[in-house]
């Protein structure tokens, strides 16, 4: 009679291990609960809030990510409150990433090739007496011919004519930085060719900017041509 008793009660609890085990299994394929769905949801507006760049922080409302190279970060609110302010000074990083790419290229090319380039014709060389392209820090801006400046004055007003003709002409689909010059044709006709080139043109002309500022910085500090300091980015190694 002890031995029955003991039987049935391991049984019992075996069918109780066992339906506890199917019930766990059958609630691991259940719909979650409308609490576990909000919960969910509320995870994903956050991560939608926050910025690309600084996930840590919250991303500015304005910067939502439609357009190229937004990664929703503007720590200091240049981006403005409302869409035409963002647009305009999405335009003004636009050219102003451009001359920086234009500059950074010119800069080394000056200290590299302006002494030897102004020897061969018989001018003046325009850098400074320690080989520096000339700049508000570095001086020498006072060697440069007030032609130069009127030739780089109607270039640009030139550019600029055009990008006004340009936005006014295509309205709702004009793009920021549009001046309606593409003489080879590197603009692609799709959409999604058009965000990613746009993309890389921002980051670029980004990385160009930071670049331009470290030459000015790096020689203002030291008085020596970036390309002396180092050699190795500008000089051939052969």
């Amino acid at each position: 009679l002890h031995s029955t008793t003991n039987e049935q009660i391991l049984i019992m609890n075996l069918s109780c291990v066992t339906l506890a085990a199917l019930i766990g299994a059958a609630s691991a394929f259940a719909p979650a609960s409308s609490n576990s769905r909000l919960s969910t949801q509320v995870f994903a507006e956050k991560d939608d809030d926050m910025s690309k760049a600084l996930p840590f922080a919250a991303r500015p409302k304005i910067l939502d990510g439609a357009l190229p190279g937004d990664v929703g970060f503007d720590p200091f609110g240049f981006a403005g409150a409302d869409r035409e302010s963002l647009i305009n000074m999405r335009e003004a990083e636009i050219k102003h990433g451009r001359l920086a790419m234009l500059a950074v290229i010119g800069w080394p090319i000056a200290e590299l090739f302006d002494s030897k380039i102004a020897a061969l014709l018989g001018l003046p060389s325009a850098l400074t007496n320690s080989g520096e392209s000339p700049s508000l820090l570095n001086g020498g801006l006072d060697k440069i011919e007030p032609e130069y400046w009127l030739v780089v004055l109607g270039i640009a007003g030139i550019f600029e004519i055009d990008s006004s003709d340009t936005k006014e002409a295509k309205g709702k689909d004009y793009i920021p930085g549009d001046c309606g010059f593409d003489p080879v044709k590197l603009f692609p006709e799709d959409k999604a060719g058009q965000f990613e080139m746009q993309t890389k043109e921002i980051k670029h002309g980004r990385i160009a900017m930071i670049a331009l500022l470290g030459f000015v910085v790096q020689e203002a500090l030291y008085r020596i041509p970036v390309t002396a300091e180092t050699p190795f980015f500008f000089n051939p190694a052969f």
